[in-house]
């Protein structure tokens, strides 16, 4: 297991290496860097210029830093665009600590060796080639493809599909969670259907409820379902990482998010909410979504204290909730 002990405390993996979960500050929990769709790097249309990349991610998160920010998680996991020279180059540059992860899905957007690994007939993946695959990733460092392994990762992040958890998906949670047992990194799950299904596939597999967090609890049909609530109640975290997003009907408003947050604190919650905006900062063969990484900061945390959230409450969820999942142990 990753040793989480030091003089200073516990420690949280970033692309840099282990910092003290103390430094991360004010922490966005579920944002995307380079978010490229598999294939699209190799498409003529497509440019994948590293300068112009680097230059345009360097201004988002120097303008996050500027309005109090000081960590970004980037939770797409392998394949969707992670490139950690990158990001170790933009920590550097920045001041901003970037913790990456590991993980994948959902299952349509693996790619067919995690689907069907030369068995006959072809079956998923099975749990532990996942927890093997991830836990590596954590504690010999995330893959540079074909080339070396650099920074650990961070995080486990797996997504299910819209309609329901499919059996490579089951197998990619169960993975996860044994990746979290075994490396002390947290899970972070993106839920299909049924957020507390979903939750209790990586339960079952004994993972502790607070090294779990939920996203997208701000979908309508979670809060029309009160799964916020009831992910709370579980010990998990609730993370409302759409701020910004208004969507037409698929997501709630700001402002219902901001009642949601207030409702849970007042249920004696507010340890368990994480807040982010789910923005982009470079997207490469899908639409752009270009919110900023500071809008949390700039627009959301203002709608909060004019509904009377408090100062300490506030950097409770920015801050000190984060520290507390992202924190090896």
């Amino acid at each position: 297991m990753t040793d989480t002990a030091t003089a200073g405390g516990p420690t949280v993996n970033t692309v840099l290496g282990p910092v003290p979960a103390r430094e991360l500050g004010v922490t966005a929990v579920h944002e995307a860097l380079l978010s490229v769709v598999p294939g699209a790097e190799y498409a003529p249309e497509v440019s994948m210029d590293r300068a112009e990349i680097f230059d345009a991610l360097a201004r988002k998160l120097k303008d996050f830093r500027d309005h109090g920010g000081k960590t970004v998680v980037d939770s797409t996991g392998m394949f969707h665009g992670r490139d950690v020279r990158l990001y170790e180059a933009l920590s550097r540059s920045t001041g901003v600590h970037i913790v990456a992860s590991t993980g994948m899905g959902p299952e349509e957007m693996l790619g067919g060796y995690f689907l069907t690994p030369q068995t006959n007939p072809p079956t998923p993946w099975p749990a532990e080639k996942f927890a093997d695959l991830f836990t590596k990733e954590v504690t010999e460092g995330m893959v540079v493809p074909r080339v070396e392994r650099r920074g650990p990762a961070g995080l486990v992040a797996t997504a299910a599909a819209r309609d329901g958890m499919t059996a490579t998906e089951e197998s990619l949670f169960r993975g996860a969670a044994r990746t979290a047992l075994a490396t002390g990194v947290p899970v972070s799950i993106r839920y299909g259907r049924d957020a507390l299904h979903d939750l209790d596939v990586v339960l079952d597999e004994r993972l502790p409820a607070d090294r779990v967090v939920v996203g997208g609890l701000d979908r309508r049909d979670a809060v029309d379902t009160g799964a916020p609530l009831e992910v709370a109640r579980r010990g998990a975290f609730v993370a409302l990482d759409h701020v910004g997003l208004d969507d037409g009907g698929t997501h709630v408003t700001d402002r219902e998010r901001a009642s949601l947050v207030l409702d849970l604190v007042e249920a004696g919650f507010g340890h368990r909410i994480l807040l982010s905006g789910n923005a982009i900062g470079v997207a490469k063969g899908h639409p752009a979504y270009d919110l900023p990484f500071s809008h949390v900061l700039t627009a959301f945390v203002p709608l909060l204290a004019s509904m009377g959230l408090g100062d300490e409450e506030a950097r409770r969820v920015l801050a000190d909730n984060p520290q507390e999942l992202l924190a090896l142990r």
